[in-house]
């Protein structure tokens, strides 16, 4: 048996009907804090291509450098591009989504790889067996 999704106790059909203000109430403090200071031009627009691209209106995914933007459920469903520092991460918004960043699902950081050292490369180098 599937779980349904549920955000603060409303399944998603509720949360897409909710008015704006009514889902800003269910929000935590920083983030409702945050929408009801009003949204940027970048993301008034990152908000009418979301619209354009459920209609139909755009092909492809929506690319973004709006990291701080919080996960609206009107979003759901649209294929994203986020900015990470060096290139975008592409990901789908889920359901689970709802109430995050977009910057939390494109991390800035990658796990450090670190290869053998070459000859020459330090003082201690200099003693590796060359078998």
């Amino acid at each position: 048996m599937v779980k349904e999704f549920k955000y603060r106790g409303y399944a998603l059909e509720q949360l897409q009907e909710m008015s704006y203000e009514t889902f800003i109430s269910l929000l935590p403090s920083r983030k409702r804090r945050s929408l009801n200071r009003g949204l940027s031009k970048e993301k008034m627009k990152l908000l009418d291509e979301i619209k354009k691209a459920k209609e139909g209106l755009i092909k492809g995914p929506i690319k973004t450098h709006s990291r701080d933007m919080i996960i609206l459920p009107t979003m759901v469903g649209v294929d994203v591009q986020v900015h990470n520092g060096k290139e975008f991460v592409a990901f789908k918004i889920k359901p689970e989504m709802i109430g995050h960043y977009l910057g939390e699902f494109a991390v800035t950081n990658k796990k450090v790889v670190h290869g053998t050292p070459g000859i020459g490369a330090s003082r201690s180098s200099l003693y590796v067996p060359l078998k």
